[in-house]
């Protein structure tokens, strides 16, 4: 998924799903560009229980002084529990998303350090519009002391299908430290195409505002229900 949130909702139990894609950012503080292939497994272990893992699998960038370094990004655990549901009322779930320093902190591609994402995400269908909202504690290591900070992260995304499999998303997000994006807000735009019910593209356009946000970021990536382990 292109988009910073998540939904509540999960997945039919026992599905396993993948999701891989290309995160091209330009124009950073930090950097002139960086591109991330970031692959992520969903494993609906119960009917309100959600596990997941995610790599970037290459992280390649651009930065101010040292050229072009290329390596494996960070990784993320996930483990979401859906806390609330009912038809015809939004969904509630909570998750919790730590980051394993699996990035070269020497390389500048990470900070070296376990940084914590504590989650509360809530779904609901508008219509037509599916709405995703997701406002989330976080708490990082700096790159720059031993020190930590306290931040947080909000999010709230619509999307629409039609009914020739194309669709619609948009979302704005913003979040006060760096979490796997630097600080800042961020609006993003885009096209899905559902190819089948176990196959879904998705490419979109995402703009950073903020002295540490990339100016532009093109997001292209799919979703895939590998198998029903079930």
């Amino acid at each position: 998924r292109p988009t910073v949130s998540q939904p509540a909702d999960i997945q039919r139990v026992g599905v396993l799903q993948l999701e891989f894609g290309l995160d091209a950012e330009f124009n950073a503080k930090e950097f002139r560009n960086q591109q991330t292939t970031p692959l992520e497994l969903r494993f609906a272990a119960l009917s309100r229980l959600l596990l997941a893992f995610l790599l970037e699998t290459v992280k390649s960038q651009v930065d101010r002084k040292d050229g072009r370094m290329t390596g494996v990004g960070d990784a993320i655990v996930g483990l979401q529990v859906v806390a609330f549901k009912r038809t015809g009322y939004p969904t509630f779930a909570f998750a919790y998303n730590p980051k394993l320093p699996t990035a070269s902190k020497e390389k500048e591609l990470g900070n070296g350090r376990f940084d914590h994402k504590a989650v509360l995400l809530i779904s609901d269908q508008l219509g037509g519009l599916n709405l995703n909202i997701n406002a989330a504690y976080l708490n990082v290591g700096r790159k720059d002391s031993g020190r930590r900070a306290d931040g947080g992260l909000f999010s709230i995304a619509l999307s629409h299908r039609f009914e020739n499999h194309f669709g619609l998303f948009g979302e704005l997000s913003g979040q006060s430290l760096e979490y796997m994006l630097p600080r800042g807000v961020y609006p993003i735009g885009g096209v899905t195409y559902r190819v089948n019910p176990r196959l879904r593209f998705d490419a979109g356009l995402r703009f950073g505002v903020g002295a540490q946000a990339p100016r532009v970021s093109v997001v292209t990536g799919f979703v895939f229900g590998i198998a029903d382990l079930y």
